[in-house]
């Protein structure tokens, strides 16, 4: 298979400083509303990327379901392998992949356990099937088969049935708390805009220009 040669130009437009918000989060939320009104594909899809207590690390797609200015929130199995990791390590990294706009943002921070109150609200918001999946798949853990899935799935709703829904122990959110942004936008040439947001001693963002 020939890789070498499948290249594309990148000519969406250009990232400027003065254009830039000052702060990350309201130029994060610009970008999320344009990709959005651009109707792309999952624009809230975001890989997480976590360490293991022994170094190992791993990344995956969760969706984003909250942000403002104090974090970003996703939802997950409680004893996933990204929350084991987490509690192990807190450092996490997130990377949204908006490529059809010729755009990527990077984040690092810190993620913190959600309130199980706020855990139960998204949860109550979730369709019920959704809500029966969460109890069903023991998530990250060896299947033998698909039917053993699927035969949990219709036990669980079986059991419910005529019940409310309640929240897994097991399941619950947590809060990317970022320390450092970058927003990238491709450019010709591979001539790309990347701008990082950093936070100094002063718990204010630095804005820097980085070479492509």
């Amino acid at each position: 298979m020939d890789l070498e040669s499948n290249r594309r130009e990148y000519q969406y437009g250009h990232l400027d400083r003065e254009t830039l918000e000052d702060s990350p989060f309201s130029q994060f939320q610009k970008w999320m509303q344009q990709a959005v009104d651009a109707e792309i594909q999952d624009p809230t899809a975001m890989s997480i990327a976590t360490v293991s207590a022994e170094g190992r690390p791993s990344q995956r797609t969760v969706l984003l379901k909250q942000f403002d200015a104090r974090g970003l929130v996703f939802f997950t199995n409680l004893e996933s392998r990204k929350s084991t990791d987490i509690a192990a390590n807190d450092a996490v990294s997130l990377h949204f992949s908006w490529l059809a706009m010729d755009r990527q943002v990077r984040i690092e921070g810190r993620a913190e356990k959600l309130k199980v109150a706020d855990s139960l609200k998204y949860f109550l918001s979730r369709p019920k099937d959704s809500q029966i999946a969460a109890w069903a798949s023991p998530q990250s853990r060896v299947l033998e088969t698909r039917s053993f899935l699927e035969s949990e799935f219709h036990n669980m709703k079986a059991k419910f049935l005529d019940h409310e829904i309640p929240l897994p122990t097991f399941w619950g959110g947590f809060k990317v708390v970022p320390d450092l942004w970058e927003f990238w936008q491709g450019g010709e040439h591979r001539l790309h805009d990347r701008f990082q947001y950093s936070l100094n001693d002063e718990q204010n963002w630095k804005i820097d220009r980085l070479a492509p």
